[in-house]
């Protein structure tokens, strides 16, 4: 991820995006650098407009679903089967009184 930002970096201050640009930038950050890394981000670039690929990922990310988490019961029926009946949750047993215990908390 860091070497896509910094050749975002790289492109967006007019420089043409190197793995030498990539280096220096991530240098400057005190960042590590991996040559093999940045020229796979590099390679993968060339040919390609920056805003090209980044309108191709928002349409990829608009095809995915983004609602929050459902509860199971919501989703089960949305699955296309009945859902199973939930299971009661065992209510708590009811703590015993100060009467019970055989003495009161001001006596």
């Amino acid at each position: 991820m860091r070497y896509v930002a910094a050749y975002l970096l790289a492109s967006l201050g007019g420089k043409e995006p190197s793995a030498d640009n990539l280096k220096s930038i991530l240098g400057s950050v005190g960042a590590e650098f991996d040559a093999e890394a940045a020229k796979k981000v590099v390679d993968a670039m060339k040919g390609k407009s920056v805003a090209d690929v980044l309108a191709e990922g928002n349409e990829k990310l608009a095809s995915m679903p983004a609602g929050g988490a459902a509860p199971a019961g919501a989703a089960a029926p949305a699955a296309g089967g009945a859902a199973p009946a939930a299971a009661k949750a065992p209510e708590p047993e009811p703590e015993e009184s100060e009467e019970e215990m055989g003495f009161g908390l001001f006596d």
